[in-house]
């Protein structure tokens, strides 16, 4: 049976979040979330959706992987000739949205883009598997190609040239750190009356908010 697609609801009770135990900073407060979500074996709980804007102000996004969490921001890897790479040249402006159905829970960071230190970048690229490694040279990302024969060819390419050889990280392969000035966190309740709760950065200091769901 066809299912009605504005039929399609949830009604979510799993937790509540309380003003009283956030804690003051949001940097920490995302690492008791993500703690929680990797105990509770979410499914790719470092995934999340990357929102750019380009100069001409279009929107797009994808899902990347969070590689890293520092007391000022979270990191992210990939090609920076990307669509996305080249959307940060142009405005280095993003936000990251985490949603863990599993938990009832949603965060989204909003904040400025700025690349890593290139040696920060190196020891990343350095842990991959050789296979990745391979892959991050291989692909033009975002790219056109007309063929996948394209890309597994030059796999096999690379594979052989770099058999006994150590991979040295590309100059257009890195990582960025979003730094947040804004971070909402937010838990799913029952009937829609969900807690929302926004650290907004004001003069160097996190200020809290509760908002309307």
């Amino acid at each position: 049976m066809k299912r009605n697609i504005e039929d399609l609801r949830k009604d979510y009770i799993k937790d509540v979040l309380v003003e009283s135990d956030l804690a003051s900073n949001p940097i920490v407060q995302f690492k008791q979330w993500f703690e929680h979500a990797l105990k509770s074996e979410v499914n790719e709980a470092n995934a999340l959706v990357l929102s750019t804007v380009s100069h001409h102000g279009a929107p797009s996004a994808r899902v990347v992987l969070l590689k890293g969490i520092e007391s000022n921001g979270f990191r992210f890897f990939t090609n920076y000739n990307s669509a996305k790479g080249k959307e940060l040249d142009e405005n280095p402006q993003a936000s990251m949205t985490f949603f863990w159905p599993e938990l009832e829970r949603q965060v989204c960071i909003n904040g400025s883009v700025e690349k890593l230190d290139p040696k920060q970048s190196d020891a990343y690229f350095d842990s991959r598997p050789q296979g990745s490694k391979i892959s991050a040279i291989a692909s033009n990302q975002s790219s056109k190609v007309k063929h996948r024969d394209e890309l597994t060819k030059e796999v096999e390419r690379l594979e052989k040239l770099y058999e006994n050889e150590v991979i040295q990280r590309p100059e257009h392969w890195g990582g960025y750190l979003l730094v947040p000035n804004k971070i909402e966190f937010w838990q799913g309740r029952s009937s829609r009356l969900h807690d929302r709760f926004l650290y907004e950065k004001v003069d160097d200091a996190w200020k809290t908010s509760r908002l309307a769901p």
